[in-house]
């Protein structure tokens, strides 16, 4: 028998069981699908199950009292089980018009929910690998899409005219890429062409949204690949613009691969991370560009540039990711912290080393380094010193503290008009 022919039984969740099992006790039509099929016919472990029936969102709900109906676009139901959390949607149906008021001009879905049968259901799913089937009480998978054949040739293929679909969903586009990073499949031909020319519609998409696509595509494990993907594919530029713009003069590019290759290695390894050093890396050059900028024109000190270049920096990001505070505060703290970084003598070293986002800071200096800055061995002072017995703190504090003059801060000076009198502007 062929290896995706087959489903290991022992590898579904017990509660997706129990639901299926409801749902056909009860005279519904019930499927697992989606990414979960998907995985286990390659052998991996689902992180969610999806079910897909012909019951409508308020029948399921009457039969599970541990679930709750969510979503505008399109309704579908969450049935809780403890941290376990089982989706269940309604069979989709077509729009009776692709450009009727349920769409936007650029073809972009607004509202979603129209019901159809199983057969509507499965060519209303976006890829052909998701759109596999399986009835469990019968061990029968149901592939109307070819969805299998495309696994066995790793190939990432759409339902449909890949341009329409995108322009149905352009999330399609980010989905796309991310199955890539994850999988390693190829994007077929003409979904690779579309997402290269179609790119510029995930602008269309809310902020909120386009910010949990982006913890998915970084924070899964595989964002390094992801980045890969949408770097090719010429995505990136549009959810991070700032970023693009500045790999001309500046290492960017290898700042941010770098910090999504030690993410993924420690998502490998099961410690804890959090998009802001992602996303501190990615805006870095950006805000270093707009502090010198601030400092350069308007002769401000140095504190108050660091605060105005960092509000300016994170608020044209929120314009196309939204960006939480608990994550924006996170990123300025790593950024102030790589200017006290330098002062290593007095108190000053043990205080930064006191700072709660220390250790944050301290791994995005080294990743500075490895990315080409040049930091005079910051990074190797600071990895000794914080091994180091209190009678070697000393020692290298005094060695560093010598010929170090405390500056006075200068006085901005005045701006002045044209015929150099003090403006008053």
């Amino acid at each position: 028998m062929n290896a995706l022919s087959s489903i290991e039984e022992s590898a579904i969740s017990i509660n997706a069981s129990k639901v299926v099992s409801r749902l056909q006790d009860n005279g519904f039509q019930a499927y697992l699908v989606g990414g979960c099929i998907r995985d286990l016919l390659l052998s991996k472990s689902p992180k969610d199950f999806d079910i897909a029936t012909d019951a409508h969102p308020e029948d399921v709900r009457e039969l599970f009292r541990n679930s709750r109906i969510i979503g505008k676009r399109f309704r579908i139901v969450h049935v809780r089980f403890g941290r376990e959390i089982i989706e269940v949607t309604t069979f989709r149906g077509p729009h009776a018009d692709e450009y009727d008021e349920n769409h936007s001009d650029s073809g972009r879905t607004l509202s979603d929910n129209v019901y159809g049968s199983f057969e509507e259901d499965v060519f209303r799913r976006d890829f052909t690998m998701n759109a596999i089937y399986y009835n469990q009480r019968e061990k029968e998978l149901v592939d109307l899409a070819d969805g299998i054949k495309d696994i066995e040739n790793k190939i990432i293929r759409t339902i449909g005219d890949p341009e329409d679909r995108l322009r149905e969903d352009p999330v399609r586009m980010l989905r796309a890429i991310r199955f890539q990073g994850k999988l390693g499949f190829s994007l077929e031909t003409e979904l690779e062409r579309s997402i290269k020319s179609l790119g510029h519609l995930i602008q269309d998409v809310p902020a909120a949204r386009l910010f949990e696509e982006a913890l998915k595509l970084f924070l899964s494990g595989y964002g390094t690949a992801a980045f890969e993907s949408m770097m090719n594919n010429n995505m990136y530029g549009w959810l991070f613009p700032e970023s693009r713009r500045s790999m001309e003069n500046n290492a960017t590019e290898e700042l941010v691969r770098l910090a999504l290759t030690s993410t993924d290695q420690r998502i490998a390894k099961e410690m804890p991370v959090t998009p802001a050093f992602v996303l501190a890396a990615m805006l870095w050059y950006p805000f270093v560009e707009e502090k010198e900028r601030l400092e350069q024109e308007d002769g401000i000190t140095h504190l108050t540039a660091a605060n105005e270049a960092a509000n300016n920096v994170i608020s044209k990001q929120q314009l196309f990711t939204s960006i939480p505070k608990r994550f924006s505060g996170m990123m300025r703290d790593i950024w102030f912290l790589q200017s006290r970084l330098p002062a290593r003598f007095g108190k000053k070293p043990d205080r930064t080393l006191e700072h709660k986002r220390f250790r944050a800071a301290y791994d995005f200096l080294l990743l500075r380094e490895q990315a080409g800055e040049k930091t005079e061995q910051l990074g190797e002072w600071w990895t000794e010193y914080q091994e180091a017995t209190e009678e070697r703190k000393q020692a290298m504090k005094q060695s560093t503290g010598k010929g170090q003059k405390r500056k006075r801060k200068r006085k901005p000076r005045p701006k002045t008009d044209s015929n150099d009198k003090v403006s008053l502007h």
